[in-house]
């Protein structure tokens, strides 16, 4: 069951190639786009590798993590040119989503040795202390970019979404651990934990994608898969940006609650390895970004001593069926688009399969991680 080293870096190698050649979008046909086709994830900033915005930025975070197990320079060219270029033309408004590509830009701006970079990051984690909207409690409100508009936002006012976690929450807190600010790492701390206590499900262990403090409900308290593979994957990178100096009692809290997530999720895993976009829907198609994020924070776990080697079995299998939704060009099948908030279960899946950024992304992420 367990996939050879040679195989994963053949696939890997697709993966990549793929990725960095997805170029981009007619971005003006996202201002005649109808109400349906947004609601689907028909949303065409979101494809190709030039826009500014979360896919994007998860698709460099992946890029990234490969050069550094290759512990070489070969995509620093294409990293350095990928931020130059969209400054040039100037950046999307700053929300949420527009974070996500800093959380790579804090590990090139000293290699890079661009004051530029440095400026950015640090401006971008002032703006989330000072400016970000909050709702009740404090938590960031998951403000994302406007359709059809780069330079507007929609706001999704009182309302915390699990995606915050990876797309900014990371970034904050690699921020002030690069800068020993601890205002910015407390901050960091206390939206883990809003996010955690209003999205965890403490009956199935698993994650609601969004909270509504307008509605005090979890909308349509739906466990979407890649929702929570933004927590299984984020909260191990979180962890490891501490290097061993989180307080015990915070420690503890986070890797019980992954752990009960983890519990949770290897029983809803499809026999063919993946899980489905609905993880509690076996009706529903089974996704592979979310997947793959999932196996990455498993196998993370695992090397981590945070869980046991027995967890290796449900990973082999995932890894394998990622590999084998790897099509000879490199794209990777079966991802679904970029999803809003739902009502219900059918929203998830009625939302489009499309290669995407970050299904490229997480794919690399998943199989660097499996190697040996």
């Amino acid at each position: 069951m367990k996939v050879s080293n040679d195989v994963l870096l053949k696939k890997i190698d697709l993966v990549v190639n793929k990725l960095m050649n997805l170029g981009g979008a007619d971005y003006d046909s996202d201002k005649n786009a109808s109400a349906d086709e947004t609601k689907s994830g028909k949303i065409a900033r979101d494809f190709g590798i030039e826009e500014w915005d979360w896919p994007q930025g998860v698709g460099l975070y992946g890029l990234l993590k490969l050069q550094n197990y290759y512990q070489d320079n070969r995509y620093d060219d294409f990293l350095d040119n990928w931020y130059k270029r969209n400054i040039q033309i100037g950046l999307p408004s700053k929300n949420i989503n527009t974070t996500a590509p800093y959380l790579t830009l804090v590990d090139l701006m000293d290699k890079f040795n661009n004051p530029l970079y440095e400026k950015m990051c640090i401006e971008r984690a002032e703006w989330l202390m000072e400016y970000l909207p909050r709702t009740k409690e404090g938590g960031f409100q998951h403000v994302t970019s406007a359709i059809g508009d780069r330079l507007g936002v929609r706001l999704n006012e009182g309302e915390l979404w699990i995606d915050t976690i990876f797309m900014t929450v990371l970034f904050l807190n690699k921020m002030g651990h690069k800068y020993n600010r601890q205002d910015w790492i407390s901050e960091s701390i206390h939206q883990m934990l809003v996010h955690i206590k209003y999205l965890y499900d403490k009956h199935t262990g698993l994650f609601y994608h969004g909270w509504s403090f307008n509605l005090n409900n979890n909308f349509g308290g739906i466990f979407w898969c890649r929702g929570n593979s933004w927590f299984t994957f984020g909260v191990i990178d979180y962890i490891e940006a501490f290097k061993g100096t989180m307080d015990k009692g915070l420690m503890t809290y986070l890797v019980d609650t992954f752990k009960a997530q983890v519990n949770a999720l290897v029983k809803l895993q499809a026999p063919s390895g993946l899980w489905h976009t609905v993880l509690t829907d076996p009706t529903s198609y089974e996704e592979v970004s979310g997947s793959a994020a999932i196996a990455t924070g498993i196998l993370k776990g695992v090397q981590l001593g945070i869980l046991d080697p027995s967890y290796r079995k449900y990973t082999d299998k995932a890894i394998a069926a990622i590999c084998d939704n790897i099509a000879e060009d490199g794209t990777v099948l079966n991802v679904s688009a970029g999803t809003g908030m739902g009502y219900d279960a059918d929203h998830y899946k009625n939302i489009i399969i499309a290669p995407m950024a970050y299904g490229q992304s997480l794919t690399l992420v998943a199989l660097c991680t499996a190697l040996d």
